[in-house]
């Protein structure tokens, strides 16, 4: 048995697979220079701050929260289809009583004025639900219990919000497509890219704590953000353009004789 990415039709044995759609970045030039600068603003405001992060977690993470936040907001609304958008065509010509003026009420319009900032918002709403069963799967995976209570629901925050709040905001609650993305069958883009790279760095990122190296950085939960920051921007931007499209495999091969 082995594990392979493979791109397009061939990875979709399953016919639930093939209605989960890849999702690209819009291709406009608002989307362009943002999408550009994203990783640069989340990496020079974690560089910025890794000092004051290594010498006061709570307080860091807590003050950097909204910044992220606004940043991930901004992001999503100007660079990634909402959901539902994926695929959807509008005819060229609906005309029964003549043309139709530019910007009348057109579905781009709309979409740019109301949906997006709405499904940011329900995004936002969702993602915070899913920071307490964050916290829930941490403690499962070693976090402490009953001490650093703040500083391990701020660094599920943090990854919620890099990692979870993009899924939402272009898979929305479609259930097939959460269920393709926990499952791994999903598509890989800058999205589910980002929360692969996420997740592998925070697992990563655990590695050094028990270390007997007495250093500051060591405690908890420093090495984590640092592991879930560094994963997601290598997933986002890495991870989602090289293998853009593959879908994760898993091959038997037939038995021997």
């Amino acid at each position: 048995m082995s594990t392979t990415l493979t791109k397009g039709a061939s990875a979709q044995t399953p016919t639930s697979k093939a209605a989960v759609p890849v999702v690209p970045l819009l291709n406009n030039p608002a989307a362009v220079p943002v999408a550009i600068a994203h990783p640069l603003l989340l990496a020079g405001l974690f560089y910025w701050r890794f000092n004051a992060l290594v010498a006061d977690p709570v307080s860091t993470l807590q003050i950097a929260l909204p910044i992220v936040a606004s940043i991930q907001v901004a992001y999503a609304v100007l660079c990634l289809p909402v959901a539902g958008s994926q695929g959807v065509k509008t005819p060229k010509k609906a005309r029964l009583g003549g043309d139709k003026k530019k910007g009348d009420g057109s579905p781009n319009a709309l979409t740019r004025l109301t949906i997006r900032p709405q499904a940011a918002v329900l995004s936002l709403l969702l993602t915070t639900i899913v920071i307490p069963i964050l916290h829930l799967l941490f403690v499962l995976f070693g976090a402490p219990f009953l001490t650093h209570s703040s500083h391990t629901i701020l660094c599920c925050a943090h990854f919620a919000i890099l990692a979870v709040f993009p899924i939402f905001y272009v898979r929305g609650i479609d259930t097939e497509a959460l269920q393709a993305v926990l499952g791994a069958s999903a598509p890989l883009d800058s999205t589910f890219g980002g929360l692969i790279g996420a997740v592998v760095g925070a697992w990563l990122g655990a590695v050094p704590i028990p270390l007997d190296w007495d250093r500051d950085w060591q405690k908890w939960p420093v090495t984590i953000v640092v592991g879930t920051y560094l994963g997601y921007l290598v997933g986002t931007k890495v991870l989602g353009a090289l293998f853009y499209g593959k879908r994760w495999a898993i091959t038997i091969g037939p038995k021997e004789e």
